[in-house]
């Protein structure tokens, strides 16, 4: 599986809890050069994965706020009429 397609399947909380695991290995040192730079990389993934459904999800009640505000502002506007 590529890793677009892997990225793609992952839920926000997979990739949240699998971003928390890779800063914990980070911080804690005891990994070669070779191994920090590949789990930075995943880290950089993960994060671009949860900011992608926070996004989402941030569109989506943006576009709900809008539809609940929409009847209000039609009514103001009667009222003002």
């Amino acid at each position: 599986m590529s890793s677009k397609t892997e990225e793609a399947a992952l839920s926000y909380e997979q990739a949240r809890d699998e971003l928390i695991e890779t800063v914990r290995r980070l911080e804690a040192g005891g990994t070669s050069l070779e191994e920090s730079l590949a789990l930075w990389e995943r880290g950089e993934e993960l994060a671009r994965v949860c900011r992608r459904w926070l996004e989402g999800a941030r569109a989506r009640l943006d576009a709900a706020l809008a539809e609940e505000e929409a009847p209000g502002e039609a009514e103001e506007a009667e009222e003002e009429d």
